[in-house]
């Protein structure tokens, strides 16, 4: 269970290279890559700023090719502006990535920086520079925009956080994504900033019926999980997914008894409950309820303190 947010080895189907820039290489020519065989990762060190990083990729990669792209820590010593300049720079060379198709913004690690300190910003300039995006994920929450929009081609949404935010969430919600295929948010806890409400949580859901193809969806890593689990029983767009995550909360005995008297869940391929708080009781029910029907049926639990037995907590936090 992948609970540690780590950088990525494979996004967009692809894996992932990190571009060094001609100082660390051989050749300054031309990359031997080729440009759509690869999620080019692009980051900042203590020795190349970010721009500059930018700069070489632009010269030595045939970006007309480069279908899929990731963005590393974009600070030398330490965030101070977010991830702003970097979609200013990225953007304004939106003519020169005319087959890029999937974006992932913050692959950062622990040691870089907690996932709570990671700093975004108004995301949404990417898929509106690039009509034809399929796929954009990001990690980190502060700061983050996401003003309503329509998309014709987004078919994958991935938000991973300690605590997001309400209003990015009712941004969200307001937007018109027919194309959307797989849907996955960690709402976290309000700690971090994760003040989301069950209302905001069944707005969300409500706009997901104009995303006729949606097939999964993750309401992930938050300490209302119970209130979500309630939310999810009873909204309509369940009924047309083939897998449901909602793992990494603080589920208990109430949240799954609303998912057991809700609409049924029998034709789910998946069904990810893992982290979760339910009693021994609780969990042989779930299981002997839809264990025969879900395949893939995660009910893995959380580990509990053995000085505060009773407490609940998310997977990622800080």
């Amino acid at each position: 269970m992948r609970y540690y947010p780590s950088h990525l080895e494979h996004f967009h189907g692809l894996p992932v290279h990190h571009f060094a820039g001609p100082d660390e290489e051989p050749d300054p020519g031309p990359h031997p890559i080729p440009p759509a065989s690869v999620a080019w990762r692009l980051t900042a060190d203590e020795e190349v700023p970010f721009e500059e990083r930018w700069s070489s990729f632009l010269d030595r990669v045939r970006t007309d090719e480069v279908v899929a792209l990731v963005i590393g820590a974009w600070w030398q010593e330490w965030d101070e502006h977010g991830i702003d300049p970097v979609l200013d720079l990225i953007t304004a060379e939106a003519h020169r990535l005319p087959r890029l198709r999937a974006v992932f913004l913050g692959d950062v690690e622990s040691e870089e920086s907690e996932i709570s300190w990671i700093k975004q910003g108004d995301v949404g300039r990417v898929p509106r520079a690039w009509p034809g995006l399929y796929e954009l994920g990001l990690r980190g929450a502060e700061n983050l925009v996401i003003e309503p929009l329509r998309h014709e081609e987004l078919r994958r949404l991935r938000i991973e956080s300690g605590g997001l935010p309400p209003e990015p969430v009712r941004g969200l919600a307001a937007c018109d994504l027919p194309a959307l295929h797989h849907l996955e948010l960690w709402l976290g806890t309000s700690w971090y900033g994760g003040d989301c409400t069950a209302t905001d949580v069944r707005a969300l859901l409500a706009m997901l019926d104009r995303s006729p193809r949606l097939a999964h969806l993750g309401l992930c890593n938050s300490d209302i999980q119970d209130e979500i689990a309630a939310a999810v029983a009873a909204a309509p767009v369940v009924t047309g997914l083939d897998s449901l995550d909602l793992s990494m909360g603080t589920l208990s005995d109430d949240g799954a008894a609303a998912l057991l008297s809700g609409q049924p869940l029998n034709h789910l391929r998946a069904f990810d409950l893992g982290h979760h708080f339910m009693s021994e009781e609780m969990t042989r029910r779930v299981r002997e309820t839809l264990g025969p029907y879900i395949q893939d049926l995660g009910l893995t639990p959380a580990r509990r303190s053995r000085h505060r037995p009773e407490e609940r907590y998310v997977a990622v936090g800080e």
